[in-house]
């Protein structure tokens, strides 16, 4: 199919390519699409007001990056900026940047709310519905569109809330209780004795933010958490940067940082003693002896849950410096100046933060359906990390948890691109992993992570097989060269045409 004008982009009812979501992974699926597939049509559709996902929804102070932006960047547009471990505006930025510069601008419909996608083999498309925002007094409609293919870039948690755990006498609370999720805009904590709950990311980012107007920050962990203490701006890309192209220096640092992530894991998960020695070791030189050891050991192995950055060792200094402060322990109650913990304890507080975590969601909690019958997930195996068993012409991005996001959002856009192509060259219209045509797969765990947003959301994830290509891998090296390398038509995923009769509702249901 020939592209659209501009002019009809924002108006067409059919593309052959429908992108949800305008975040890290629909950007850069669109634009690996318009390079390897120029004659498809395609939109995004993004439920928000703006681009960006996560670095348009999350405003609280301080938001970054919490891996490097050489690998959160995408492989075809070099992070151009001196520090690589980049706050959210920049990130932001970068993908603004790579919208205009690619025109991108013409595909997006903002304001669209997918609330369900409809397969029908007979016609060989999904129809999707969407709420569209209302124009001044108007309220909000419905819009039904096509497409003959469905890319999920919706990220992995739930937009609409966050975790936050019921604590008893959170009513009486006297002062301001916030989700970092969704952080009140112009919020002034200005000489405010603030409680951080949480010992993630997303509170290792906020307790040092937040020291510089703050009478003083603590963070609250059940659980102390592995922290890795690196520079924000990497001294050797940026002098790469000086004497050779943007182009070279990144690629090569990418290359690096890809490599060095690998083996930092793999060591880890084969020595933590080892590991955990020289993280802690890393730590104790920034806060010597202020360093309170027992918060800073986990009852668990480094990467056993995610690590933990802290650029320049902004929170350890704070601690250091009697800006901030840690305390391990459990939480009793809410009282109406602050938090009552169960070692008898009381910290005051004027703002608690619930750094809690997020809530995980699945495929944008958009209702599947394949040709009448509804799409369970927690049925259905991935198959080769993105796309899932009897589920036609869908492909979807959950990236790693012990790397860069974006990483798995390269591959996977191209291995829908060689899909896609591989289509237009044999005359078929449906792509659809046949599960049993390999043989029977067994089922086991999907992650072996213990970290708690994980743990939470096992009751919703799809399934997990025992050998490929029916698994979510967490090894980035493996994976681009499954994606890239092998052949489309591996025997497993099946190409067919459209048909005029349909019997997959029966195999899917017997699944």
């Amino acid at each position: 199919m020939k592209h659209e004008k501009p002019s009809d982009l924002k108006a067409a009812a059919h593309v052959d390519v429908l992108i949800i979501g305008a975040g890290i992974s629909g950007i850069g699926m669109a634009v690996h699409l318009k390079e390897k597939c120029p004659d498809r049509s395609f939109a995004i559709l993004e439920r928000r007001s703006d681009i960006g996902g996560t670095w348009n929804l999350f405003q609280y102070p301080g938001i970054r990056s919490d891996s490097d932006m050489h690998t959160l960047g995408f492989e075809f547009e070099p992070w151009r900026e001196q520090k690589a471990i980049a706050d959210g505006p920049s990130i932001l930025s970068y993908l603004r940047r790579i919208k205009d510069e690619r025109g991108l601008n013409d595909h997006i419909r903002l304001g669209h709310k997918v609330l369900s996608a409809s397969w029908s083999s007979s016609e060989a498309r999904w129809t999707i519905a969407a709420e569209v925002e209302g124009q001044g007094d108007q309220g909000p409609s419905v819009q039904h569109l096509t497409c003959n293919y469905l890319f999920m870039g919706t990220g992995y948690y739930d937009y609409d809330e966050g975790y936050d755990p019921a604590f008893e006498g959170r009513d009486s609370f006297g002062g301001e209780i916030i989700h970092p999720q969704f952080w009140p805009k112009g919020f002034d904590y200005t000489g405010k004795r603030v409680v951080v709950i949480g010992s993630g990311a997303t509170a290792v980012t906020i307790v040092p933010s937040m020291t510089d107007r703050a009478k003083h920050v603590t963070m609250l962990q059940r659980t102390p958490t592995w922290y890795w203490s690196r520079p924000a701006k990497d001294w050797l890309a940026n002098t790469l940067r000086s004497i050779m192209p943007d182009e070279w220096a990144y690629r090569f640092i990418r290359f690096k940082n890809v490599r060095m992530q690998q083996i930092s894991f793999k060591r880890a998960r084969e020595n933590p003693k080892k590991v955990g020695d020289y993280l802690l070791k890393r730590i104790r030189k920034i806060m010597g002896n202020k360093m309170h050891e027992p918060d800073f050991q986990p009852p668990y192995g480094p990467w056993e849950q995610r690590l933990c950055l802290v650029p320049d060792g902004d929170m350890f200094k704070a601690i250091r410096d009697g800006k901030a402060d840690i305390v391990t322990d459990h939480i009793d109650r809410f009282t109406p100046t602050g938090i009552q913990l169960k070692s008898s304890k009381h910290l005051d507080a004027e703002v608690v933060i619930t750094a809690t975590g997020l809530k995980l969601a699945m495929a944008g909690k958009v209702d599947f359906t394949v040709d009448g019958q509804p799409v369970d997930f927690t049925r259905h195996f991935y198959y080769k990390g993105c796309m899932f068993s009897d589920v036609p012409n869908m492909a979807i991005v959950f990236g790693y948890l012990n790397a860069s996001w974006t990483l798995k959002v390269d591959i996977v856009a191209d291995f829908v691109c060689r899909t896609l192509n591989h289509m237009a060259a044999t005359g078929t219209e449906i792509a659809v992993p046949a599960l049993g045509s390999d043989g029977p797969v067994n089922e086991e765990e999907i992650f072996d992570f213990s970290s708690g947003y994980v743990q939470r959301a096992l009751h919703i994830l799809p399934k997990q097989g025992d050998r490929m290509p029916w698994r979510l891998n967490q090894d980035y090296l493996f994976d681009r060269k499954v994606l890239r390398e092998e052949a489309v038509a591996d025997g497993v995923l099946a190409f067919r045409k459209a048909q005029a009769e349909v019997d997959a509702p029966a195999a899917i249901a017997a699944e």
